[in-house]
C-alpha cells in the first residue's frame, strides 16, 4: 500500500500537468462546441446543440480549407517519408564527408521558418520590378512564367507542397539515417555470399528492419501535415482565406482571433472535426501496419 501511494505521489505532478494542460482544455472544447451562438462577452448562449457542427461544415471557408489540408497530407507525407529514404541511403553508402552531408540537409530544420518561407517568396513571387528567379529560369527554358504566390490555385499548392516537403525532409533524413545504421551487418553479408542484388536485399533486408522507424515518421507526417497552418502563412500572409490556402487549423485560428473572428464555438467545432479526422486515419494506420512493421 506505501508503495502504490508513493509511485502515486511521484506521478501527481505530471498528472496535475495533463489535466490543467489536456484533460481541462479538451473538455473546455467540447462544451464550446455544442452551445449554440455564444457570445463571449456576455458568457451566454441561446441553446445546446449540434448547430455549430453543421456552421462549419457548411462553411466554403472550411470546406476549402479541409480541401486544401488534405491535399497537402496526400501529397507531402508519401513524397518527404520516399525521398528522405532515399536520400538516407544515399549518405549511409558513402563515407568521405558523410558528416558534412548530413550537417547539410539538417540545416533546413533548424532554421526559422518564416525565414526559410522568404527565401521561397524570392524564388517563386513576382514583384512589381521584376520577376521570380523560378520564372527566370522558366522563361531562359522557353517556357511561361506564372505567379506562384498570386497565380492559379494549382501554382500555389505546388509552392506550399514543395515548400513543406522541404521543411520536415531534414529530420525524416536524420532519423532514417540512424536507423540505417542500426541495421545489423551481418545480414548484408550473408545476402552477398547468396549472391542477393541491391534491389532484393533493400526489399528483404532493409526495409523490413527500418519499418518502424518508417511507420513511425509516417504518423507524425500525418498527424504534422493535418497541424499545418505556419507555412501557409509564412507564404502567402495573414489573409489566407483570400489567397485560397487556408488550412483547417488556420480555420480554427480565424474563428478565434481573425477578422472575423470571435466565434469559439465554430472554432472548437472544428477543432473536434480535426481531431475526429486525425484520430481516425491513426487508428486506420495503426491497423494496417500491424502485419506490416516487423519489431524487433
Amino acid at each position: 500500500m506505501k508503495k502504490n501511494l508513493k509511485a502515486w505521489l511521484y506521478l501527481l505532478p505530471a498528472i496535475l500537468f495533463l489535466g490543467v494542460f489536456m484533460v481541462y482544455p479538451l473538455v473546455d472544447v467540447c462544451v464550446y462546441s455544442l452551445e449554440e451562438n455564444y457570445n463571449f462577452a456576455r458568457q451566454s448562449f441561446t441553446g445546446v446543440g449540434l448547430g455549430n457542427f453543421h456552421h462549419v461544415l457548411s462553411d466554403p471557408y472550411f470546406v476549402q480549407a479541409l480541401k486544401n489540408t488534405f491535399l497537402i497530407v496526400i501529397i507531402t507525407v508519401p513524397l518527404s517519408t520516399g525521398l528522405s529514404l532515399l536520400i538516407a541511403l544515399g549518405l549511409s553508402s558513402i563515407k568521405p564527408l558523410k558528416n558534412l552531408y548530413q550537417t547539410v540537409f539538417f540545416l533546413p530544420y533548424v532554421t526559422n521558418t518564416l525565414a526559410v518561407g522568404l527565401v521561397f517568396m524570392i524564388l517563386f513571387k513576382n514583384t512589381e520590378y521584376s520577376q521570380a528567379m523560378v520564372n527566370l529560369l522558366i522563361t531562359r527554358l522557353g517556357g511561361t512564367g506564372v505567379d506562384f504566390i498570386e497565380g492559379p490555385y494549382w501554382a500555389k499548392m505546388f509552392v506550399m507542397c514543395f515548400y513543406t516537403i522541404w521543411v520536415v525532409m531534414p529530420f525524416k533524413i536524420l532519423i532514417l539515417t540512424s536507423a540505417l545504421a542500426s541495421v545489423n551487418q551481418d545480414y548484408y553479408k550473408a545476402a552477398r555470399v547468396d549472391g542477393a542484388s541491391s534491389g532484393r536485399i533493400f526489399w528483404k533486408i532493409t526495409l523490413p528492419m527500418i519499418s518502424p522507424t518508417v511507420f513511425y515518421l509516417i504518423i507524425t507526417g500525418f498527424i504534422g501535415a493535418f497541424k499545418a497552418y505556419s507555412d501557409e502563412v509564412a507564404l502567402f500572409g495573414t489573409n489566407l482565406n483570400a489567397a485560397g490556402m487556408n488550412t483547417i487549423v488556420g480555420y480554427v485560428y480565424d474563428m478565434l482571433y481573425g477578422d472575423s473572428g470571435g466565434f469559439p464555438g465554430y472554432a472548437a467545432a472544428a477543432a473536434l472535426i480535426l481531431f475526429a479526422i486525425v484520430f481516425t486515419i491513426t487508428y486506420i494506420n495503426l491497423t494496417m501496419s500491424r502485419n506490416k512493421v516487423q519489431y524487433m
